[in-house]
């Protein structure tokens, strides 16, 4: 055979060949590195040969169903963290493979709402509001279609193992179907009721939206005072930060605390240009220390308006339209106007009639649109709410004593939602959704619902069947116009996975499924939701294990997003440093559920590492496997201790992966692999491996243990980094690929000698560091008294360092 040149010190050894290895060459003597070129070749084997998302749902094998994250193809390019996020479920699906599962990873794409419409909207240059409907829902799907080929497209780029020909799409007739059987039954369970109520609406959005879609910021506004009369002569002073609401104004509140105000309670205020009288009364919501401690009551300034309304029984006056303009309520010089508008010529107005007596510049705590960034509006609106108040208690005792948090401490953001949630409203005034399955009967209003089943679109379609008012008897219907909520659809992605409806024996087979793995920003949403809707639905909890992750941030530690200009392009580091690198870096860099900073510098750091396995490959490649196994007594000392060194990797890397968190094993099998078996073992038991000076035992002991580390590596290895472990895997030790085997079992090797890795790197560090010291190479012989406890490694240490007698 050739040659083989030593990796750490480029000389050429002759390994001892025995009987029966007289043929064996190196099988990466011609593979000087890793080529991240080959990750399409091994991905595109792993498509033809039928490995990507094979799920036997009547194996004898555990099941293991991940209720997986439909991402949403909202534009280009998609955001680095959730490209992170998707590699790391292929990572948790490949373990559960290699822990003895069989697994279940859906593909999916979430094509419905908001945000593709804006992007049709911008791309196409039409708006929705002048383009039928018909052809708005046919440019939204082709512009669905070309980033969802994009996505899909960066999905096999990271090496994802999922179901790609079963991948299923929430704008699917099948699945479109589902969530308005689900709807249809819980409206028939009462679940669902319709009414005209006050509401979070976005002007920009045109739509209903629900609390969980509103996100806070302090922004800069003015605080007014001014003065409302009071019967009697006196006045009482107001501070307000929506004066263009004064026409809406019912009620003057205080503090019943504050003495300031003690004389007006009881009396009545006038409100200032519209003469309407309204009483002075006392409530707790009143703030002394806010402006001046007396409060406008108005339809709808904020959620303590509403509040304020139906407790104190108030008659609502709107004066905001859902345009966003002044109503004719708001009188004459602020009709027609926009609200900032009508802020402002309601101030002018104050301070020309002398009412005005101080403005203020505050941060004021705003409620946002989520989408748009546009601050929100409080409007009476008809909509379908589905109950939430009156399930909170199991919904908290769900989230407290039947879910496993992965981290815990993210438990904490579910039961804060639960404490403050309300009835969700589910409809939406939009095009590209799920359309609400209703028709009202024209001449009573009388609602009509279809049997579950069909995909129905009420806005186009006759009710099914030909069906009589059962009211009134009336054959004359009307299609409701109105869409849900895009998490309607989502909260019963754990139902449409496990063919809820579709397939009983599938259904019954892997619901409930095993894990939610999502992130945190959408706690309040997508989890929150789906636990109400498919416990209620099934009477089960849809999964029992949710793993959370955190937010992607720039090198700043700020949040990326397409507005702000600082995302980085997933495809774009794929293409510089393959899937390998990627994946490697967004395991390592932080635990399970904390934020993460991304930045090209990381991404490109974990190639050294590569590098290093490469090399390490090459070298111990270069020995034959032995045929023969020897047992723990015939092994050398130094053998016995990495194996049991390899043993207790084994035990916490995959514990890392039952608890999801990759951060464990992607560093402790670095660390590993860098710090103590190439560092140390390889270079100890590297004089053994060639065989020079050593028995038949000694040699075979030494390239048995080099095997057994590099096997365990690289399937320890293999969810987190798939392609350089599959190709190093097939050059070396099978034709068949590595995600089709196992984890190493640890029991193999006894732990007795764990005992010794203290002593051994102290030893060799003092070794290395006296050398340096001396300006000597690390071949070059030297004197140092071995310490007695480590005796039994003398032979490999007196080799390995070249040490004198």
């Amino acid at each position: 055979m050739s040659d083989q040149k030593d990796t750490e010190k480029g000389q050429a050894y002759k390994p001892v060949v025995f009987p029966g290895d007289e043929a064996f060459q190196n099988p990466l003597a011609g593979a000087k590195s890793w080529d991240k070129s080959l990750e399409a070749e091994i991905f595109h084997r792993w498509e033809s040969d039928g490995l990507l998302g094979k799920f036997e749902v009547n194996s004898s094998k555990p099941i293991f169903v991940m209720d997986t994250p439909p991402p949403y193809p909202s534009g280009r390019p998609w955001h680095v963290g959730g490209a992170s996020h998707y590699s790391q479920l292929d990572m948790i699906a490949r373990s559960a493979r290699m822990r003895g599962f069989e697994v279940l990873f859906p593909i999916g794409i979430d094509r419905n709402g908001l945000p593709v419409e804006i992007y049709t909207e911008k791309k196409y240059k039409v708006s929705i509001k002048t383009t039928p409907r018909e052809k708005f829902l046919e440019l939204c799907r082709i512009a669905l279609d070309d980033l969802e080929q994009e996505m899909l497209q960066t999905f096999k780029l990271m090496g994802l193992s999922g179901n790609y020909e079963q991948k299923y799409r929430t704008d699917d007739i099948a699945y479109r179907a589902l969530t308005q059987s689900t709807f249809i039954s819980q409206w028939k369970k009462g679940r669902v009721y319709e009414g005209t109520r006050p509401t979070n609406y976005c002007i920009d959005c045109g739509t209903t939206i629900a609390d969980a879609e509103i996100v806070y910021e302090e922004l800069p506004t003015k605080l007014v005072y001014f003065k409302f009369g009071v019967d009697g002569g006196d006045s009482i002073p107001i501070a307000s930060t929506r004066p263009e609401l004064i026409c809406s104004c019912q009620a003057v509140i205080v503090n019943p605390e504050d003495e300031r105000f003690r004389s007006f309670v009881g009396k009545t205020a006038v409100i200032p240009f519209y003469e309407r009288p309204v009483p002075i009364l006392t409530h707790s919501s009143a703030k002394p220390d806010f402006g001046t401690g007396a409060l406008m009551v108005c339809s709808y300034g904020d959620y303590n308006d509403v509040q304020l309304f139906r407790e104190l029984g108030l008659e609502e006056v709107i004066a905001i339209g859902k345009d966003g303009r002044m109503l004719e309520t708001a009188g004459q010089g602020l009709t027609g106007l926009r609200v900032r508008q009508a802020r402002s010529a309601m101030i002018a107005r104050l301070q020309k009639e002398g009412l005005a007596y101080k403005l203020e510049e505050i941060l004021h705590r705003t409620p946002m649109c989520e989408r748009s960034k546009t601050e929100i509006e409080i409007i009476p609106m008809d909509e379908f709410y589905l109950k939430v108040a009156d399930v909170k208690a199991k919904l908290e005792e769900i989230a407290r004593d039947e879910l496993h948090f992965h981290p815990d401490a993210h438990r904490s953001i579910l039961l804060n939602w639960i404490e403050v949630a309300r009835d969700w409203p589910v409809s939406r005034r939009r095009f590209y959704g799920t359309e609400v399955p209703v028709w009202y009967c024209v001449e009573c209003r009388e609602p009509f619902l279809p049997p579950p089943g069909p995909y129905y679109q009420p806005w186009k379609d006759p009710p099914p069947g030909n069906p009589s008012c059962q009211k009134c008897s009336s054959k004359k219907f009307m299609g409701d116009d109105r869409t849900f909520d895009t998490w309607m659809d989502s909260s019963v992605s754990a139902l449409y996975v496990t063919k809820y409806g579709r397939d009983a024996h599938f259904h019954e087979r892997t619901y409930p499924a095993t894990l939610r793995p999502q992130g945190k920003d959408i706690i309040r949403t997508w989890l929150h939701y789906s636990i109400l809707r498919c416990y209620e639905i099934t009477g089960k909890v849809p999964w029992h294990d949710v793993r959370i992750t955190g937010m992607g941030l720039d090198e700043k530690g700020e949040k990326m997003s397409k507005s702000r200009g600082n995302i980085l392009d997933p495809l774009i580091m794929l293409d510089r440093y393959g899937a390998e690198n990627f994946r490697m870096w967004n395991a390592s860099e932080v635990t399970v559920g904390s934020d993460y900073v991304c930045s090209e510098q990381k991404i490109a750091s974990p190639g050294k590492f590569l590098t290093k396995l490469w090399n390490i490959s090459r070298f111990i490649a270069g020995f034959p496997e032995p045929r023969r196994v020897p047992s723990n007594d015939r092994l050398a000392s130094s053998d016995r201790w990495i194996l049991a060194e390899l043993a207790a990797l084994t035990d916490e890397s995959v514990a890392g992966y039952e608890d999801y968190n990759l951060f464990v094993p992607a560093n402790k099998i670095r660390d590993f692999t860098w710090n103590l078996f190439a560092a140390h073992y390889v270079e100890l038991a590297k004089g053994r491996a060639y065989g020079s000076g050593f028995s038949e035992d000694e040699i075979i002991s030494a390239r048995y243990s080099l095997h057994q580390c590099l096997r365990s590596i690289l399937l320890l290895l293999a969810p987190i980094c798939p392609f350089i472990t599959e190709a190093l895997w097939l050059k070396i030790y099978s034709e068949k690929s590595i995600h089709a085997e196992v984890f190493p079992d640890p029991r193999l090797w006894d732990r007795e000698y764990l005992q010794y890795e203290k002593r051994l790197v102290e030893f060799n560090s003092k070794v290395w560091n006296e050398k340096k010291a001396k300006g000597l190479s690390l071949k070059d012989p030297l004197s140092v008294e071995l310490p007695p406890e480590l005796k039994e490694f003398e032979k490999d240490l007196k080799a390995m360092h070249n040490l004198l007698p």
